[in-house]
């Protein structure tokens, strides 16, 4: 008996009657040789880790634009996302391997310079017909885009539970998917607010009364609050859920975040300049498809798919440096002076 059939044998035995049991995942599109000693999820989770897009989140915004270093970037975000998943899918018996795969992969569409980045190609891609949503391009990043044009190979329920987690789509078909669709809303409220906190945007008195009053007044005790809802109701009910009393709390305490940080406060001073950025350069390489890299150009997509493809892929310091060498001419591309903080 190999490894992965201990593996395969202890999960069969000691999760949750309602858990994926990665012997019984719906497979791949592309089948594949079983590793003697990694379970499917297990496969996934790794080759999410070792990806191109995952590496490029750690130069993603989060909400702050170019922030100071303890402030959140995408990829910041996507471990806080598995920290919290992961709790959960254990107090629950659920597979903490698929769990932690879709945790790690549910932001790797996600574009330069957080959600403002993708409201600006989303936008572009209306007037022509088409949308563009994060989790859709996380799905096509794993499926299409990685290993050049080769794609990760994912399991199903990696790749559900990605397009799943966000809440305008409809909810993943695991109780792993589920719990990762709730632990990304529990992390961003949080680290949001610690954030914005910081950047001197809100203080902890502006926040809603009523949801401090059911979910606690530090950063800790909310995610705690949270965290234990979804557990204890799961385990109440016998699938993966979360007191409806903190949901609300969390729903008030989200359009307060909105009304306050997202939209229209110091946070989004420069969303004016990223709009300008992305569109221009999006604009130019739809008249100039020569310049993309040979990885997008050999592609059967339509031009305006490859463009996607490559502008939203691009880390916020790599869509910046395009910027300059397609717009400025290039004596002003180099630092004025090398001591100074002041550089083109």
């Amino acid at each position: 008996m190999t490894i992965r059939e201990e593996w395969e044998k202890f999960e069969e035995k000691n999760l949750a009657l309602n858990a994926s049991l990665s012997k019984n995942s719906k497979g791949r599109v592309d089948d594949e040789d079983k590793c003697n000693i990694r379970t499917e999820y297990q496969r996934d989770r790794d080759r999410i880790i070792h990806s191109k897009a995952f590496r490029r989140l750690m130069h993603k915004t989060q909400v702050f634009i170019s922030p100071g270093d303890h402030y959140r970037t995408r990829l910041t975000h996507t471990l806080e996302v598995s920290a919290i998943a992961r709790t959960i899918a254990r107090s629950l018996r659920m597979n903490e391997d698929l769990t932690e795969a879709i945790s790690l992969g549910h932001d790797l569409g996600h574009t330069p310079f957080g959600h403002s980045g993708e409201k600006v190609i989303d936008e572009i891609l209306n007037k022509a017909g088409l949308k563009f949503s994060h989790n859709v391009q996380s799905v096509r990043v794993v499926e299409k885009l990685e290993r050049n044009g080769q794609g990760l190979n994912l399991t199903f329920e990696v790749k559900n539970g990605i397009l799943g987690h966000s809440w305008s789509f409809e909810e993943p078909m695991t109780q792993e998917g589920l719990i990762v669709r709730l632990s990304d809303r529990i992390a961003y409220l949080n680290h949001d607010i610690d954030d914005a906190v910081r950047g001197g945007i809100i203080k902890n008195t502006d926040l809603p009364a009523t949801s401090i009053k059911i979910l606690g007044d530090s950063h800790s005790q909310r995610i705690n609050k949270m965290v234990e809802s979804i557990i204890y109701n799961s385990k109440e009910k016998g699938f993966v859920t979360i007191d409806d009393e903190v949901l609300e709390a969390m729903h008030r305490l989200r359009k307060f975040m909105f009304e306050n940080v997202y939209v229209d406060s110091k946070a989004k001073v420069e969303e004016i300049k990223v709009e300008r950025l992305l569109t221009e350069l999006f604009e130019y390489y739809l008249e100039n498809e020569s310049e993309l890299p040979d990885e997008f150009s050999v592609r059967k997509d339509s031009l305006i798919i490859k463009v996607t493809d490559y502008v939203s892929g691009m880390t916020d310091s790599y869509a910046i440096k395009k910027f300059k060498e397609v717009f400025l001419p290039r004596g002003y591309k180099v630092s004025i002076d090398e001591n100074s903080s002041y550089r083109y």
